[in-house]
């Protein structure tokens, strides 16, 4: 089992190190100004709530219940009557259980607290505008509970995909397309050559969200015509390279070292120039 210790952010709220990944659950800036900055405003959450009856979530890696969490208060705070349906994904019931525990949930209103105690300890709520269900065990397989064509965001938050490359390959970011309404965000915090060009293959488009608490913006993704804020041309030019060949697992049951040693692999009889190049070509 994972050990997980607190780790105070910069904007007072608390996340968790994971012992076994070697990263933090959030970004040392801000556990919660990183649910809202790179996930909730880019996916357009309050428009969406105030245009639509209701507003279906996917949450990949629902972890602590932040993501969820600001999604649920921007929501009713922007239109009460919108129905928010948010199916989430997440691989260890224990992490939102001691997120409960430590008292980590109290950074949010009592009425969405509860809603997250709920979640953690039920893995289900049901409310007159909120459903949200709790899916536990390897997204790679609980995502085929998600119905084709639902999602009007999906929040894609693993661990880094050097950590956690089964949730980051061709194969499971289509299945995350698959699951995404024409008019639908996808939304990351990583703005890695690899994922950009594993969602280009799954018919998706890319653009940038500004950065929030790091130098490197990070990802949003549609089908066009949606526009989306450009990448810059330093970002499209390490799609060109070796950074940009995927992450693979063909039958969605790789272990993370078997797809890392299959990428460098491909990477090491590639006939694209290295990363570094682009590096060395702005000095």
């Amino acid at each position: 089992m994972d050990q997980l210790s607190l780790f105070p952010t910069e904007d007072g709220s608390v996340t968790f190190w994971s012992e076994t990944f070697q990263e933090t659950f959030h970004s040392s800036h801000g556990a919660k100004l990183e649910a809202e900055a790179k996930f909730v405003i880019p996916a357009q959450i309050a428009a969406k709530a105030k245009a639509q009856s209701q507003l279906n979530i996917l949450d990949v890696c629902y972890g602590l219940g932040y993501n969820s969490a600001a999604a649920i208060d921007t929501v009713f705070q922007s239109d009460p009557t919108t129905h928010l349906q948010i199916i989430a994904l997440e691989n260890n019931l224990d992490v939102p259980q001691q997120a409960i525990a430590s008292g980590l949930i109290n950074i949010w209103q009592p009425a969405i607290a509860k809603i997250l105690t709920t979640a953690a300890y039920e893995q289900a709520v049901i409310t007159d505008n909120l459903s949200l269900q709790l899916l536990i065990g390897d997204a790679r397989q609980t995502i085929s509970q998600v119905p084709t064509q639902w999602a009007d965001a999906i929040f894609l938050d693993p661990f880094s995909p050097p950590h956690c490359p089964q949730l980051w390959t061709v194969e499971f970011i289509q299945l995350l397309a698959n699951c995404l309404k024409p008019d639908g965000y996808l939304v990351t915090y990583s703005s890695s050559a690899a994922v950009r060009a594993a969602m280009l293959s799954a018919g998706l488009q890319i653009g940038a969200v500004p950065p929030s608490g790091r130098k490197s913006p990070s990802t949003i993704a549609a089908f066009a015509p949606i526009p989306l804020p450009p990448i810059s041309d330093q970002e499209s030019a390490f799609l060109l390279t070796r950074a940009a060949i995927p992450y693979r697992d063909r039958n969605l049951q790789s272990t993370s070292s078997e797809i890392i040693t299959a990428r460098q692999i491909e990477q090491n009889h590639s006939h694209l120039p290295p990363s570094s190049s682009i590096r060395k070509s702005k000095i």
